[in-house]
């Protein structure tokens, strides 16, 4: 590329982003934009013209928007990359992407608070697992699914560390997740008989436990809390995986679909029984789990469930869920361990 190809990058407006990727000979056969968000409908494929592909593509419902660019060469082969011309990332479980902020999109304040606390590794069988402690003393306790991930990715224990009720965060780690976050009843078993029993060794917590995750690992706190009904007295579940055969068909190849689906049913359907505990939940609004954390949150209500849905303007992605924690889990902390 000579100095007169146009710089590349997105072009960001309060209504729309223009996608550019210069390219002069076109070297290129085809250009796609690859939305880790739901898009239903929406044209893809770029278009060549003025040594440039471009894509122009109307706002979603988010603030922000993560994607990466699939690139296919004249030889055949096919390549996926950030976008060369945009040096924003959003970090994830499966690597970086290129993210888009729009205009309106505000940082969380509580990012800038200092991280500080030490973590301990629990010796728990089947469960590795770390607690993250901001001090001395008894504590209530913040249970985790993915916990590592929502630290690295999410800031949860800088979160902690922000927030004005001094607690103790259990940073989960799953083995095999597939297996023990989709309604696994031993997974259930391990955190009642081992996990909390270890940890109420190691320091003393006060209150009532409160859950969290995202995904299937809200979906298995959900089936936690439902199985050991007094195993924990809140539950932040964020965009959990509540996969229901007549929402959710295009999930039928996940290989422990049955399973999820099955318990799902027995909530939706009011025959499965369990303790009513305060539940926020979160949703991206430009996610396929949108309508069946709706139906969940519904059917949490009709059992009793004190229960909140926070639609958030991103998608399925760290970044969305760390953006909902105030005042989603925030305000689920305060109901929990004030009003106890």
């Amino acid at each position: 590329m000579d100095e007169s190809t146009p710089k590349g990058g997105p072009l960001v407006t309060d209504s729309s982003v223009t996608f550019r990727l210069p390219d002069n000979g076109p070297v290129l056969a085809g250009v796609r934009l690859l939305p880790a968000l739901s898009l239903p409908n929406a044209e893809l494929e770029f278009t060549h013209g003025d040594e440039c592909w471009t894509l122009l593509l109307n706002r979603p419902p988010v603030w922000r928007m993560e994607y990466r660019l699939q690139l296919r060469h004249r030889d055949g082969g096919v390549e996926e990359i950030c976008d060369p011309g945009n040096d924003k990332r959003a970090p994830g479980a499966f690597g970086d992407k290129s993210v888009v902020e729009f205009p309106d999109y505000v940082r969380p304040a509580w990012l800038d608070t200092p991280a500080t606390g030490e973590y301990v590794d629990l010796d728990v069988p089947g469960i590795k697992a770390q607690l993250w402690s901001p001090g001395e003393g008894p504590m209530p306790l913040l249970v985790a699914n993915d916990g590592p991930e929502y630290d690295r990715l999410a800031g949860l224990t800088r979160f902690s560390a922000w927030f004005k009720i001094p607690h103790r965060v259990a940073l989960l780690q799953p083995g095999d997740r597939d297996d023990e976050y989709s309604g696994n009843p031993e997974y259930a078993r391990r955190l009642a008989r081992d996990l909390l029993p270890a940890i109420k060794r190691l320091v003393a917590v006060r209150k009532p436990v409160v859950g969290m995750g995202a995904s299937l690992g809200g979906l298995a706190m959900l089936h936690a809390q439902r199985r050991r009904p007094g195993l924990f007295g809140g539950l932040l579940l964020q965009s959990g995986s509540f996969f229901d055969r007549r929402l959710d068909p295009q999930e039928s190849g996940y290989s422990r679909y049955r399973r999820v689906t099955r318990f799902v049913s027995g909530i939706v359907r009011g025959t499965s029984k369990g303790k009513p505990v305060p539940v926020t939940l979160t949703c991206g609004l430009a996610e396929e789990n949108l309508a069946n954390n709706r139906q969940m949150a519904a059917a949490l209500v009709a059992l009793g469930y004190p229960t909140g849905l926070v639609e958030v303007p991103d998608a399925h992605n760290y970044v969305g869920w760390r953006d909902a924690f105030d005042p989603a889990l925030a305000d689920l902390l305060r109901t929990v361990w004030e009003g106890s």
